[in-house]
């Protein structure tokens, strides 16, 4: 059982200042969703906790526990392919954003390469189910 195919990449300016794929299974780590694993490298790598001049690109839309990450990290703008009718937490479910108890609520752009992201993670379930 391999990983779902979920991508995150932090960008600053035009530079990418990190990128990860999801490695829960991998790393025996229920939070080591991909979006997660590049905040935390981004962090690192700028020495600090706040990431408000980042934009965050993720290939699915956050889950409830990203985009409280997302939030604490002050992430300027992010950027989704896929919705996630399911588990996602921006435009379904919780809409953690739209709360009034969030203290930061990022610049939100879906859909972009959404039909290539949905294909990938669509053939992903199919040859699990299979």
């Amino acid at each position: 059982a391999g990983e779902v195919p979920v991508g995150a990449v932090v960008m600053r300016g035009g530079e990418v200042i990190a990128l990860a794929g999801n490695a829960p299974r991998t790393l025996c780590d229920p939070t080591a969703h991909a979006e997660i694993l590049a905040l935390r490298a981004a962090a690192a790598a700028l020495g600090r906790d706040r990431l408000e001049d980042c934009d965050l690109w993720v290939t699915l839309e956050p889950c409830a526990m990203c985009a409280g990450a997302i939030a604490h990290a002050r992430i300027a703008r992010l950027y989704y392919a896929a919705p996630d009718p399911k588990g996602g937490a921006v435009e379904h479910g919780p809409r953690l954003f739209a709360q009034p108890t969030v203290h930061h609520r990022p610049e939100v752009y879906a859909g972009i390469a959404e039909a290539e992201a949905a294909a990938l993670l669509r053939a992903f379930f199919a040859e699990r189910r299979s």
